[in-house]
């Protein structure tokens, strides 16, 4: 039965996270902090989930540290996702087989 509740608990939660901001605030946002805040919220959010990843979806987290450097390095540089990707996994590959 706790189940149950636990469940309905998550819903109403998850529901009111999405209706709320629809039924609070039904003019357009003319505050410019207010703006750039929530312009970066889905950025930030991304980067919350996937730094963690990062790190430790390697054997080692030397390596994937690296490759996460290697990858800020090297989007940085302006190369696309398809070379940044390719490098990160590169790195990797020959960090794993040393470490």
């Amino acid at each position: 039965m706790n189940n149950y509740i636990y469940i309905l608990i998550m819903a109403v939660v998850t529901y009111a996270i999405r209706v709320l901001p629809l039924t609070l605030i039904r003019g357009q946002i003319k505050n410019r902090f207010l703006q750039s805040f929530l312009y970066y919220v889905p950025y930030v959010t991304l980067a919350v989930m996937t730094f963690p990843a990062i790190v430790h979806a390697t054997q080692s987290t030397v390596s994937g540290v690296a490759a996460l450097v290697i990858g800020i390095i090297v989007a940085w540089l302006g190369f696309d996702l398809f070379k940044t990707a390719v490098s990160c996994c590169l790195i990797v590959f020959v960090l794993e087989l040393f470490f």
